[in-house]
């Protein structure tokens, strides 16, 4: 048996995002039912380099299909400056739990923008106003791509407004998907008026602020992913319909965690996760909701289910390169 080794390019290629965002709901939805395995993400600091490891393990049964894995991924912060390397790295190991053979060993970086775009369409989707047409987005980074990508899936966006400090990674987003859209650059306050609003940024204090927010905007907050980080000012967080990914980790290191470690808002504010409305248990958007948060800090499980669409679409279609990872001989 061999282990299919998938680059950047076919992990890319074989993560249709319209696919993906399936089956990040469908993650979703089995971690609601009970029907995952998935440990607190474990790190590593690192403050001399600025940055940190995390290890994210994970086991999914989506009930038509069922996969392990595990991924190492990293956030230091001055790559991009000192290293010409993305801010974000990450490896991913695919296994077949049956018998445990690592069925892939792909781009975790890739499948990490992907799977966080999808997330943020799947609580879009759910929690935005049916006729949003308009994003803002706060960080022109590589992860902001995939916020539009996946965000144009479950909602007509024809406007985007693009807020960076870095001119040049403005022009750059323009060039990729302005035959497409209808974008511009503009300011935070510009971006926030949007029906839907995604913050893609590292920074570890608030950049939004409340008096600029549209009152029927969705907002993904996907920035904060480390104690004493966010990305909202504190009156959004305080006044908002609040939904979560996973508690512990979001009251640990998501966009809530410091207005929660300040006693600020506590359980009765929370509305409730994501996994509780794919399912039905709990009613998304409602026609009296004026702002909403979606508080996302990444699970592990949204990168099995992503990794499962790579590899099945890659092995159906031969892509990747095969190669003897393991010593399968029974001794």
């Amino acid at each position: 048996m061999e282990t299919l080794l998938l680059n950047r390019e076919d992990v890319g290629e074989n993560a249709r995002m319209d696919e993906v965002i399936v089956a990040v709901e469908e993650a979703f939805a089995a971690y609601q039912h009970g029907n995952v395995q998935m440990p607190a993400k474990s790190y590593i600091d690192l403050p001399q380099y600025n940055g940190d490891f995390r290890s994210m393990p994970a086991y999914m049964d989506a009930g038509d299909w069922d996969a392990a894995g595990v991924k190492w991924v990293n956030v230091h912060t001055d790559n991009p400056e000192n290293h010409d390397l993305p801010t974000v790295l990450g490896t991913m190991i695919y296994s077949d739990p049956t018998n445990a053979f690592p069925l892939a060993l792909m781009d975790g970086t890739t499948l990490t923008r992907k799977r966080t775009g999808a997330a943020a369409a799947v609580a879009t989707d759910h929690l935005a106003v049916a006729g949003a047409s308009s994003l803002g987005i706060v960080g022109a980074g590589i992860q902001s791509h995939t916020q539009l990508e996946a965000i144009s899936v479950v909602r007509d966006i024809e406007t985007v407004v693009v807020a960076d400090k870095r001119a040049d990674a403005v022009e750059r987003f323009i060039e990729v998907y302005g035959d497409e859209f209808d974008i511009r650059g503009g300011s935070i306050g510009e971006a926030a008026s949007c029906d839907v609003l995604s913050t893609v940024t590292p920074v570890e204090s608030p950049i939004v602020d409340h008096e600029d927010v549209g009152e029927h905007t969705h907002i993904n907050a996907m920035g904060a992913d480390a104690p004493g980080k966010n990305e909202l000012d504190e009156e959004i967080v305080t006044n908002a319909k609040l939904v979560i990914d996973d508690y512990e980790q979001c009251t640990h290191s998501g966009e809530i965690n410091v207005p929660w470690s300040r006693g600020l808002i506590d359980d009765d504010d929370l509305y409730g996760e994501l996994g509780e409305i794919v399912t039905g248990d709990t009613p998304g958007r409602t026609p009296e909701d004026g702002i909403s948060v979606f508080d996302s800090t990444g699970l592990a499980i949204q990168d099995i289910a992503t990794a499962h669409v790579v590899y099945e679409h890659a092995n159906e279609r031969g892509n990747g390169t095969p190669f003897e990872l393991v010593d399968t001989r029974v001794r």
